[in-house]
C-alpha cells in the first residue's frame, strides 16, 4: 500500500483505514481504544464475550455463559463453583474465551493480537489454529495473528484459554503468590485488541525527556514483517488533550529489508515545555508514522531521582518528599465487593482524587499491576508510582525462580511502562530474601533511559540512590497483644534499621540508602470495623475484651496519624506511604483498607479527618508521646512544610477538656522549603485532674487548615 508523504510537521494517515475494516458478529465492543494512545489503528475487543471451562488442547463443544472483558471468571452468568479456590482443580484446568468477529475486504499486511495481561498463563488459538502462547501474568502477550485471519467478510473465530488457578504457571515463572491471599481468581484482567497495519509497524517507542535541555529523545523501534522496502519516518510532540502539533520531524526515509527490525532516534526540541508533576501533571503526546503504521504515546517532561547528600526524592530538580498509600490489586480482586469496580473509569479516577484529597502524592500498586488504563488515570490526575512486580516470598524463595526468568518478565513489563510519567519507581518484589531479584535488576536497568530507580524488596539495593525499602511494624504481635506502646515514639531515633530504632528489613542499610516506609502500624480493620487477624490481639490489649468498633476505628486512626507524624517530622526518610488505600476487607483476613462505602468510596471518618491531616503538606505536629503530663511540663511541636518554597504558618495551639477550649496560644512561624521549625510550648495550668486534648492548627496560605492531636491525663494539676 503506498501512503504518500504529507508536509513536514504532517503525517500520513493511510495506516488509519484499516480501523474500517472489522465488523463485530455479535454484541458490538463495550469500549473504545483511546485515541491518544497506542496504535491509531488498534481495534479494541473488550466488551462480553463467551466462557466456558474444560480441558488444556480441546476447545469446550459448547459455551454457555457470558463475562466481561476486561475483567475476571468469576464474573461470568451463569456463575461457574469453586472459581480461583484450591477446588478450582476438582472442576476444571482451564477456561476458554471466545469471540468471533469478520474483516471486510482483503485483511491488513500485518494484524497483531494484544492481550494486556491475564492469569494463569494464556495460549490463543484462531480459526482453529494455535497463534501462540504467553505465560507471564503480569505482563502483555503480543502475538501474530496475520496468517490465521480470514477476510472478505467471512467470520473469524478467537479463542483464548486462560489457566484456571495459579498452579497452572510454570514453575520457574512468578504466579502472584502472597500469603495473605485464599483465591487466585483468573481472567483477562486487561484489556484485548487487534493491532492492524501495514509495514513497518512500530513495534515499542521509548520517550526520554531531558528538562534541562528542553526537549526529549524517542527511541523508535520499526518492524519490517513485508519485502523489503524504504518507508518515511515522522515524529510529532503535541499537547495529549488537544492535539495541537508543538513539534515536529521527517527522519531520513528508512531502507527494511524483509523481517528487519531497526531502532531509530528523533530528538525534538520543546522550548517552553511544562514540567509534569503531581500539583500540575501537564502531558504531552507523541506520534510516530511511517508508511504502515500510526502510533501514539503520551510521556510528561518529569525527572525523578534520588539527592546522594541528602538522600530526599527530588522531582524535576527539587526536593519533593513522598506522602503516599498502597493500592493492593490483586488481593482486592477476591474482595466480596469487587464486582466491577476496578474496571469502571469513573470509580478509578475517583479514588485516585480521593488519594489526592487525602494529601497524597504517591501510591505503592503493591504485589500486583492493575488494569494499564489506571497508570493513565495516574498520570492525569498526579500520582508518583511505585510499581511492584507480583513477588513475595519473605524467606521461602522458590528454588526454581532464577535471574534469567525475571530478567525476561522485567523486560516485558519495563517495556511497556517506561512512557508514564507517573511512574518513577521499579520495584522488582516485596519482603523476599533473594539474590535472584538484585541479579535480573543489573541485566534490565540499562534499558531504562529515563534511569529510574530500583527497590530491590528485602534484597540488596544494586545502586547507592536505589531504595531501601522498610516496614517498620511497631506492634507487630501473632499470638499476643504487643507489648510496644505508643509513648515509646518519644525515645526513638527518628531513623528505622538503626541501633535503638525499629526494624523494617531484616538487612542493615549499609549503604545508607534513601529509605522508603511503605508499610506502618499493625492495627488492621475489616469496613465494618472489626479487627483483622492479625491485630485482634492488640485490640485486646489495648481496651479489653469488650472494646466497640468506634473505640478501634478512633485508637487505630489516632496511632496511625501519630505515626505518621514521627516519621515526616524526623526528615530521616524520603517517603512514608500508609499501608494501605485499596486491599480487601475479609472476615478471615490479615490487612484491609478504610473505606466504609467502598461503591461511594467513602473513608471511616475518624481515619479522614486525623490521617488526612497527618499527610498534609505543611503541618505543624505536636511531638508529645507520655501518657501524662503536669503543668509546666514542655512539649515540641515541629512544623513541617513539604512544599518547595518557604512558607509562613500561623500556628494555633488549642487545650480542650470535653470538647470545650480551656487554653489557647498563637504564633507566627516560617517554616524553610522542604523544612522543619520547632518550637515549644508549656502544659497550661488545667485546673483540675482529668483526660485533656492538645491540637496544633495550621494554616498556611494556600493550603487547607491541618490538625495534630495528642491526648494525655493530668494527674496533679496543682504541682
Amino acid at each position: 500500500m503506498k501512503v504518500p508523504l504529507i508536509s513536514r510537521g504532517g503525517f500520513w494517515l493511510g495506516c488509519c483505514v484499516w480501523t474500517t475494516l472489522l465488523a463485530w458478529t455479535g454484541d458490538a465492543p463495550s469500549r473504545g481504544c483511546a485515541a491518544e494512545i497506542g496504535h491509531a489503528s488498534a481495534i479494541s475487543l473488550d466488551g462480553d464475550w463467551e466462557i466456558a471451562e474444560g480441558s488444556e488442547e480441546t476447545p469446550p463443544g459448547e459455551f454457555t455463559a457470558r463475562v466481561p472483558v476486561p475483567g475476571l471468571a468469576d464474573m461470568a452468568k451463569p456463575a461457574f463453583v469453586e472459581v480461583g479456590t484450591e477446588k478450582s482443580a476438582e472442576h476444571r484446568r482451564f477456561f476458554w474465551y471466545r469471540r468471533n468477529f469478520r474483516l471486510e475486504g482483503n485483511p491488513p499486511p500485518v494484524v497483531r493480537l494484544r492481550i494486556r495481561k491475564a492469569m494463569f498463563t494464556t495460549a490463543v488459538f484462531v480459526n482453529g489454529q494455535k497463534a501462540g502462547e504467553h505465560a507471564g501474568c503480569f505482563t502483555p502477550a503480543v502475538m501474530d495473528i496475520t496468517r490465521f485471519v480470514r477476510g472478505d467478510g467471512t467470520e473469524n473465530e478467537l479463542l483464548i484459554r486462560v489457566g484456571a488457578h495459579r498452579n497452572n504457571v510454570p514453575k520457574g515463572l512468578p504466579d502472584g503468590w502472597d500469603f495473605e491471599k485464599i483465591r487466585y481468581i483468573p481472567g483477562i484482567y486487561d484489556s484485548v485488541e487487534l493491532l492492524a497495519s501495514g509495514n513497518p509497524y512500530v513495534e515499542n517507542v521509548q520517550v526520554v525527556p531531558d528538562i534541562t535541555a528542553k526537549q526529549v529523545r524517542a527511541v523508535i523501534e520499526l518492524v519490517n514483517a513485508g519485502p523489503a522496502a524504504q518507508s518515511p519516518v515522522a515524529v510529532a510532540v503535541t499537547d495529549a488533550r488537544s492535539g495541537q502539533t508543538l513539534a515536529a520531524v521527517d527522519l531520513p526515509p528508512l531502507l527494511l529489508e524483509q523481517g528487519e527490525k531497526k531502532t531509530v532516534e528523533a530528538t525534538l526540541a520543546i522550548p517552553d515545555c511544562r514540567l509534569w508533576s503531581p500539583e500540575d501533571p501537564y502531558l504531552y503526546g507523541l506520534r510516530v508514522s511511517t508508511a504502515g503504521d500510526d502510533y501514539r504515546t503520551r510521556f510528561g517532561m518529569r525527572e525523578f531521582r534520588f539527592d546522594p547528600r541528602t538522600k530526599m526524592a527530588v522531582l524535576n530538580g527539587k526536593p519533593y518528599p513522598l506522602r503516599g498509600t498502597n493500592v493492593t490489586i490483586l488481593r482486592f480482586f477476591e474482595d466480596a465487593a469487587r464486582g466491577g469496580l476496578p474496571w469502571q473509569k469513573d470509580w478509578v479516577r475517583g479514588l485516585h482524587r480521593l488519594f489526592r484529597r487525602m494529601h497524597w502524592n504517591s501510591a505503592r500498586y503493591c504485589i500486583g499491576f492493575p488494569p494499564d488504563f489506571w497508570y493513565d488515570i495516574a498520570d492525569e490526575e498526579g500520582i508518583l508510582i511505585q510499581d511492584e512486580f507480583p513477588i513475595w516470598y519473605l524467606g521461602q524463595w522458590p528454588a526454581e525462580l532464577k535471574a534469567d526468568a525475571l530478567a525476561e518478565q522485567y523486560t516485558e513489563w519495563m517495556r511497556h511502562r517506561w512512557n508514564h510519567p507517573s511512574v518513577v519507581i521499579w520495584d522488582a518484589q516485596n519482603e523476599s530474601t533473594t539474590e535472584e531479584t538484585g541479579e535480573a535488576i543489573r541485566r534490565v536497568r540499562g534499558l531504562d533511559l529515563s534511569r529510574r530507580p530500583w527497590d530491590n524488596g528485602w534484597g540488596r539495593p544494586q545502586d547507592p540512590l536505589d531504595v531501601f525499602e522498610c516496614h517498620p511494624y511497631p506492634f507487630y504481635s501473632k499470638d499476643r497483644p504487643s507489648e510496644f506502646r505508643i509513648r515509646r515514639f518519644g525515645e526513638l531515633p527518628g531513623k528505622p534499621n538503626v541501633p535503638g530504632g525499629l526494624s523494617g528489613n531484616p538487612l542493615r542499610n549499609e549503604g545508607d540508602n534513601p529509605i522508603i516506609i511503605n508499610e506502618y502500624g499493625w492495627l488492621w480493620l475489616t469496613r465494618d470495623g472489626n479487627p483483622c487477624t492479625l491485630s485482634r490481639k492488640n485490640y485486646e490489649g489495648f481496651l479489653g475484651d469488650r472494646n466497640t468498633a468506634e473505640e478501634r476505628r478512633r485508637l487505630y486512626a489516632r496511632y496511625l496519624a501519630m505515626m505518621t507524624e514521627f516519621w515526616r517530622t524526623r526528615r530521616q526518610t524520603a517517603g512514608v506511604l500508609h499501608f494501605c488505600g485499596l486491599g480487601y476487607s475479609r472476615p478471615d483476613g490479615q490487612t484491609s483498607d478504610h473505606f466504609i462505602d467502598l461503591e461511594r468510596l467513602i473513608l471511616d471518618p475518624y481515619f479522614q479527618r486525623f490521617v488526612g491531616d497527618a499527610f498534609a503538606p505543611v503541618l505543624a505536629a505536636v511531638d508529645f508521646w507520655e501518657e501524662t503530663a503536669a503543668p509546666a511540663d514542655q512539649l515540641r511541636i515541629v512544623a513541617i512544610n513539604d512544599r518547595a518554597d518557604s512558607v509562613s504558618v500561623e500556628l494555633r495551639v488549642e487545650w480542650r477538656r470535653n470538647g470545650r477550649v480551656i487554653h489557647e496560644e498563637r504564633r507566627n512561624l516560617s517554616v524553610p522549603a522542604c523544612g522543619t521549625e520547632t518550637v515549644g510550648c508549656a502544659v497550661p495550668d488545667c485546673g483540675s485532674p482529668g483526660t485533656y486534648e492538645i491540637s496544633a492548627v495550621t494554616l498556611a496560605e494556600g493550603e487547607p487548615p491541618a490538625r495534630s492531636y495528642r491526648l494525655f491525663t493530668v494527674s496533679d494539676p496543682g504541682r
